[in-house]
C-alpha cells in the first residue's frame, strides 16, 4: 500500500501540480483507507470491500462531507492505479458518493463588510497592516492562502491588480480597488525594509516573517469581536461576501467564477442562492402583475 501511496502522490506532485494541502489531505485519506485494510494486498480490494469501508467511516460519526471527501480520494487513487496498470480493474469505478445538502455560504451585507474593514487603527503598525489584509480580502475576494502567498511584486498599483497564485499554484490576476491598494501602500510605506526577514513578503509577523493562514485567522476574529458582527465569520465570509455583493450588484456569474478562481461553475452557483431579495426587488418591480 505504502509503495502504491508513494507513487500516487509523486503523480499528484509532478504531473498535477497539487498543492501542499491537497496533497496532505490525500496522504491522511489514503493511510487511513491502509489502516482499515491492514494486512491485505490491494489487489484484492473490490466494490464490496470499499463499501464494507464506506460503513466504517459512517460507525465512526464521519460527516457526509468528510466521508465524500475521502472516497473522491479513493476514486482518485484507483483510476490512477488502474490507468498506469497496477491493477487490473478498478473497484471504485462504481462507488456512489453519498449526497449532502450544500449549506448556504455565510456572508456579511455591505454595511457590515465596511464596519469590519474599517476597525483596525491607523496609529501603529499591526493597524495598518490589519486594515491592509481585510482590505484587500473583501475588494479581491482571494482566499487566505492566496493573501499570505502574495509578495510586493504581485502587486500592480497603477494596473490595480495583484497576481495570485491559487488552488493547483495556478496564477490568475485578480482586481483590486483604490481603497485596498491605498491601505497596502500605506502599511508598506510605514513598514520600510529594515530587519526583515522575509523581504518579498506583503504581510508579515511582529518578526517580519511572512504570515500564516492562521495568523491572519486571528487578525480577523479580533476585529469581528471588536465591532460585535454575528457568529461564526471567518476570512472565508469576506470572500462570500465579495462573491454575493458582486452578483447583487449585476455581475454575471462566468465572470465571478474567474474572479474567485474557480474552476468549475457549479461552484460559484451556490452563491445564486443568495441573491434571492434582488430577484425579488427586479421582478416586483418589472412583473405588471406582481
Amino acid at each position: 500500500m505504502i509503495r502504491y501511496i508513494d507513487k500516487f502522490i509523486a503523480y499528484l506532485k509532478i504531473e498535477k501540480n497539487a498543492s501542499a494541502h491537497t496533497i496532505i489531505n490525500y496522504s491522511v485519506d489514503l493511510k487511513d483507507f491502509g489502516k482499515f485494510l491492514g494486512d491485505a494486498p490491494l489487489e484484492d480490494v473490490s466494490y464490496l470491500v470499499l463499501r464494507r469501508y464506506l460503513a466504517h467511516m459512517r460507525g465512526l460519526n464521519y460527516s457526509k462531507r468528510t466521508v465524500a471527501r475521502k472516497l473522491a480520494t479513493l476514486r482518485s487513487f484507483f483510476r490512477f492505479l488502474y490507468r498506469e496498470g497496477y491493477l487490473k480493474t478498478n473497484p471504485a469505478s462504481s462507488i456512489a458518493t453519498p449526497k449532502f445538502e450544500k449549506k448556504l455560504p455565510l456572508f456579511l451585507d455591505a454595511g457590515e463588510a465596511v464596519k469590519l474593514v474599517e476597525a483596525p487603527s491607523d496609529k501603529d503598525l499591526s493597524g495598518l497592516r490589519d486594515r491592509a489584509i481585510l482590505e484587500t480580502l473583501y475588494s479581491t475576494g482571494i482566499r487566505v492562502s492566496e493573501l499570505v502567498g502574495l509578495n510586493v511584486n504581485n502587486i500592480d498599483f497603477i494596473g490595480g491588480v495583484v497576481k495570485v497564485s491559487g488552488k493547483g499554484k495556478k496564477e490568475r490576476l485578480a482586481p483590486i480597488g483604490d481603497k485596498a491598494l491605498r491601505a497596502i501602500r500605506n502599511y508598506l510605506t510605514k513598514r520600510g525594509l529594515r530587519k526583515l526577514a522575509d523581504k518579498k513578503a506583503v504581510f508579515l509577523n511582529k518578526n517580519g516573517a511572512r504570515l500564516t493562514d492562521r495568523s491572519v485567522r486571528r487578525v480577523v476574529g479580533k476585529y469581528i469581536k471588536m465591532v460585535s458582527l454575528k457568529e461564526g465569520i471567518s476570512p472565508h465570509t469576506l470572500r462570500h461576501s465579495f462573491a454575493t455583493h458582486l452578483l447583487n450588484r449585476g455581475a454575471d456569474l462566468r465572470s465571478v467564477q474567474e474572479l474567485l478562481g474557480h474552476m468549475n461553475l457549479s461552484t460559484t452557483q451556490i452563491y445564486t442562492h443568495v441573491t434571492t431579495k434582488r430577484l425579488k426587488e427586479v421582478y416586483e418591480k418589472a412583473h405588471p402583475r406582481a
